[in-house]
């Protein structure tokens, strides 16, 4: 039997209008050949008219319309601005008045909001954006859109505004609630200007950016002015804490200063090195490196020692100046051998790494500045600095084994006899 075709010929069928889709926005960008970003900005803007006319409708009740009890009532439009892309947007916005006051409407008050504009502003110029090439950053929002707050000056406001206001926040944020076991105090020249950077560690190993102080020189008043300043926001001094300093005699003088006994400071092992072979010449400090790093990498406190001693009575005769640099500050820079932990944690808190790795993000945020005008500036730009590198910062290599640091300070408390009053405290 032979069997029936089931093909359709469409041929002669109609399509009915109704079913045909119409792609207008398809058509506007063959039409007037504009951008994606230009396209959506200009599609945004009709979006955001909607919304405002909503709000209206919500406040006056539908247009046309009466209403006995109307608690508001149409009053035009008025210029208005909103942003948009880093800038600020003109648009027409719709008005409502009630007793003779302006009614605000909820949706142009949160586009109209300076903040997200402020904040873009900052990120453009700390990733080397410069105040006059502002503008040719931003996205395209096409020629029948006026904008404005893009100029070179504008930006500069917003800028020192925005900056001012988050170094204000920060050396006010209260520190009473940070459990620190470890803090590095480091400082940096910026123009006339020095600054001093403290930066926290927890007992779970997370880095926490405490302040910044300034001063001509890295002195001993500057660094007991930021420690005051960190004791005032609650940075507790009553217990063990491990400072890790660079060397710095005005630094070491401030720690002990403000924490006492309770202070147990550790020098930093890669400035030591550095210091002892810049005091050789070249032949001769392949060897004493070795020896160094040697010691430095033991396990055993009393043997890293003993290595070191060796080594002083070596360069005594040929290079005095060599073994007093070493000589000087030799147990402190085997403070961490003494604690017990592992030698990945160890090696973390050997050197002022951490801090160092801070202050170079600040470098690289402020080279774009070619003069400073003032301390105040300095302070801004530094603030800004070392909170972008907070966006960065993780935990400390080896703090699982944070618990051994800890024991290993509170039992310093007991032998001290200060594990009373940090308990009290507690």
């Amino acid at each position: 039997m032979k069997r029936e075709s089931r093909t359709v010929d469409r041929s002669d069928q109609v399509v009915s209008p109704a079913t045909q889709r119409h792609l207008p926005l398809v058509d506007l960008l063959v039409d007037t050949r504009a951008e994606l970003m230009e396209l959506a900005v200009a599609s945004g803007l009709k979006v955001l008219h909607t919304m405002l006319e909503e709000d209206r409708t919500a406040i006056c009740g539908p247009r046309y319309q009466h209403q006995v009890e109307r608690a508001a009532s149409r009053a035009g439009t008025v210029p208005s601005e909103v942003v948009l892309g880093g800038r600020k947007v003109e648009i027409r916005r719709p008005r409502v008045r009630t007793d003779g006051e302006e009614v605000a409407l909820p949706t142009f008050q949160a586009f109209a909001d300076n903040d997200p504009l402020n904040r873009r502003v900052v990120e453009q110029m700390l990733v080397g954006v410069a105040t006059r090439q502002y503008a040719r950053s931003l996205e395209p929002t096409g020629a029948h859109v006026r904008t404005r707050s893009t100029s070179k000056s504008a930006v500069s406001r917003r800028f020192v505004a925005k900056t001012a206001a988050q170094l204000d926040a920060w050396q006010s944020q209260p520190l009473d609630a940070l459990d620190l076991v470890a803090l590095l105090i480091d400082g940096v020249q910026v123009g006339e200007h020095c600054i001093v950077v403290a930066l926290g560690i927890d007992k779970t190993g997370r880095k926490h950016a405490l302040g910044l102080w300034d001063g001509s020189t890295e002195n001993a008043a500057v660094c007991q002015s930021l420690l005051a300043n960190l004791q005032s926001r609650g940075l507790r001094t009553d217990r063990s804490v491990l400072v890790i300093l660079d060397g710095s005699k005005a630094l070491h003088k401030a720690v002990t200063h403000t924490f006492g006994q309770a202070a147990l400071i550790h020098r930093c092992q890669v400035h030591k090195l550095r210091n002892i072979l810049e005091h050789l010449p070249e032949s001769q400090r392949p060897w004493v490196r070795a020896i160094m790093t040697r010691a430095y990498r033991h396990s055993d406190a009393a043997t890293a020692r003993r290595l070191l001693h060796d080594l002083v009575r070596r360069l005594e005769d040929r290079y005095p100046s060599a073994a007093a640099s070493l000589r000087e500050g030799l147990d402190e820079t085997l403070t961490v051998l003494t604690l017990g932990v592992s030698d990945r944690l160890r090696q973390s808190l050997a050197s002022t790494n951490a801090i160092e790795s801070l202050i170079s993000r600040t470098r690289h945020v402020k080279r774009n500045v070619k003069r400073w005008r003032g301390g105040q500036m300095v302070l801004r730009w530094m603030a800004a600095g070392v909170l972008e590198a907070v966006k960065g910062f993780r935990r400390l290599k080896g703090h699982a084994d944070m618990p051994k640091l800890i024991a290993a300070l509170r039992a310093r408390d007991q032998q001290l006899g200060i594990a009373d009053s940090a308990e009290n405290v507690a």
